[in-house]
């Protein structure tokens, strides 16, 4: 904050070290007598406009200690979710897509959850690999209310596999269309604490202590430590990664192992 500290450093940082400047922009202000990122600063609004468009412009305002972008000190609230996966299989049955999209719910309901929000509509589609257009196309969106407004995750796999049997073409316990892509989308999201009253309440509501402990144990022991039954267990449908780089950063099972 020491304005002569400030000079001090900014006259000995070079140009093109300066965030936000190129090596063509860089050329150009050299190119002005412009080396230093106070020289930066000093340089006259207009010419930094048309040297590097706005852009260059906004930098230069900053430098001089003026605040071109907003801080948001509170987070604006969310105003839609969606969770979406890549098929690492064609989903060509019910069972197999149902699976997906309870898995996909599960874990919308869990981000909804950690953000404290609950959900009015739910969105499930599905669709075929387009890129493929001599096999059988279609694709299917069906969108549900969701009575009174939840996060729980019963509700939303319940919701969202109802909407994708009504999406489905073909027999539902025999071979559809060779789906490859499907998710869930969640709208019209509120404060758990501003989730309007319905006059006539669910005969049976559902418990929170569930998904509190569902949460707790997946937290604890890793996520898919337990699952709905409904989701399956055999990953017909998860997506295939067998040519993924190791995730050295946030897998401490993959880290390199060095033996002497």
């Amino acid at each position: 904050m020491n304005p002569q500290v400030r000079d001090y450093v900014m006259d000995r940082i070079p140009i093109g070290e300066i965030w936000g400047v190129g090596p063509a922009t860089e050329a150009k202000l050299i190119a002005q007598g412009v080396r230093t990122a106070a020289a930066l600063r000093d340089l006259p609004m207009a010419l930094s406009r048309k040297i590097g468009t706005v852009v260059l412009e906004r930098l230069v305002a900053e430098l001089r200690g003026i605040a071109c972008i907003d801080f948001e000190d509170v987070p604006p609230q969310r105003k839609g979710m969606a969770v979406t996966r890549s098929s690492g299989t064609p989903m060509t049955t019910f069972d197999v897509l149902a699976q997906a999209v309870t898995a996909h719910a599960t874990r919308a309901a869990e981000k909804l959850r950690q953000h404290g929000l609950v959900a009015g509509t739910l969105t499930v589609f599905f669709h075929t690999n387009p890129h493929k257009p001599d096999r059988p196309q279609h694709s299917a969106s069906r969108s549900v209310r969701l009575r009174p407004m939840s996060n729980h995750t019963f509700d939303l796999v319940d919701a969202a596999v109802s909407a994708a049997r009504r999406g489905w073409r073909g027999d539902p316990s025999g071979n559809g269309c060779g789906y490859t892509k499907a998710g869930v989308i969640l709208d019209d999201l509120l404060p758990e604490a501003d989730r309007p009253a319905m006059l006539f309440q669910p005969a049976r509501p559902r418990d929170a202590r569930l998904t509190d402990a569902l949460d707790a144990i997946n937290d604890r022991f890793g996520k898919k430590t337990m699952v709905l039954a409904r989701e399956g267990f055999a990953g017909e449908w998860r997506l295939r990664a067998d040519h993924r780089s190791p995730r050295y950063t946030t897998r401490i099972s993959e880290l390199p192992t060095v033996r002497v």
